[in-house]
């Protein structure tokens, strides 16, 4: 700003030097609070203004004119970067409420086998209950047995808990972080909050895991959230089960080799063999609002391709020449 100032002053009033205070003020916007941006849009008129009547040289009604102009300049540059700064922090946080809605989403459809997972340790936990009160009761008190039953308690609030932590960490409510883990390890986590899904709609599911997969870098639970999505459509895709075939699922993680194009990246892919996709279907799957399904919003795909893009990663669907469906991920490798 100084320079600016300097060279506004030193020059004629013909020359409207002023002006490059604005590009200072677009820099300003992007790194400082709305505060200070205007405090330094208010500094920048008073330099335009004392620039003004110091300068000696040049026609006084043009230099008066660029004078207003160059404040009108600043003043309008100012407005516009706070109001666009403004609606860039309102659209990223509607950004990660839909993120969030998603996720609750995504848990509501897996409602079902969820409370499957944590019946079946609270049903243990009853039995072994009854089992270690009947032991203490006995004449003489069977301790050992008792004591058993006790571990038993433990190790099924344990499974209890798991389940109701796995479910905490996909709906916690906090910023984005990227950071190293195992992809096929937390696919793992998924699917036991799953699995109860897929045998109440008959489905086969296959899994082809690469052994000693190199760590993805990446938010654990937005990438968690991208194969949930992709693992009820599947779902859906094969109900109600075909009279045909099989109801199958299978889902493969593995290393792509340098040669490929998205080379030394983690590969995810999950297909079914259900109906499948239409040329016109792959082209418009990840377009906002478009949808097969009667009751769906056509978010899912979209939101999917954003957190992929976000996370430096690549997301694609393909139709199967033996019938149904496949989608695909990417993913970098952690540093």
């Amino acid at each position: 700003m100084a320079l600016v100032f300097i060279a506004d002053t030193v020059t004629n009033y013909a020359i409207a030097a002023a002006v490059f205070h604005t590009p200072l003020l677009l820099i300003a916007i992007r790194f400082l609070s709305a505060r200070q941006v205007i405090a330094l849009t208010a500094i920048s008129m008073v330099l335009t203004v004392v620039s003004f009547i110091l300068t000696r040289s040049g026609d006084y009604d043009v230099g008066l004119v660029n004078t207003g102009i160059s404040i009108i300049a600043i003043a309008i540059t100012s407005y516009l970067g706070l109001k666009l700064k403004s609606v860039q922090a309102a659209a990223h946080e509607t950004r990660e409420h839909l993120l969030r809605l998603s996720r609750l989403t995504t848990l509501g459809q897996l409602s079902t086998s969820i409370a499957h997972e944590v019946s079946q340790p609270l049903a243990a936990i009853n039995t072994s209950a009854g089992a270690c009160q009947r032991w203490l009761e006995a004449s003489p008190p069977n301790v050992e047995k008792a004591q058993a039953a006790a571990q038993r308690i433990v190790y099924d609030a344990q499974r209890a808990k798991d389940v109701l932590d796995r479910v905490r960490s996909i709906t916690r409510n906090e910023a984005p972080t990227s950071s190293a883990f195992d992809l096929s390890q937390a696919l793992t986590e998924l699917l036991n909050l799953s699995g109860g899904e897929m045998q109440r709609n008959h489905i086969d599911l296959r899994l082809a895991l690469q052994s000693e997969l190199p760590q993805v870098y990446a938010d654990r639970v937005q990438i968690q959230q991208v194969m949930a999505n992709l693992l009820l459509n599947a779902i859906e895709a094969l109900s109600p089960p075909s009279d045909y075939h099989a109801a199958q699922i299978s889902i493969e993680t593995s290393l792509l080799p340098g040669d490929k194009p998205q080379a030394n990246k983690v590969l995810f892919s999950i297909k079914d063999n259900g109906p499948g996709l239409s040329g016109t279907q792959l082209s418009q799957l990840f377009d906002t609002f478009w949808t097969t399904k009667a009751a769906g919003l056509g978010l899912g795909l979209t939101i999917s391709r954003t957190i992929i893009d976000a996370n430096n990663g690549h997301i694609w669907a393909t139709d199967q020449t033996d019938g149904g469906a496949a989608f695909h991920f990417t993913l970098p490798l952690a540093p």
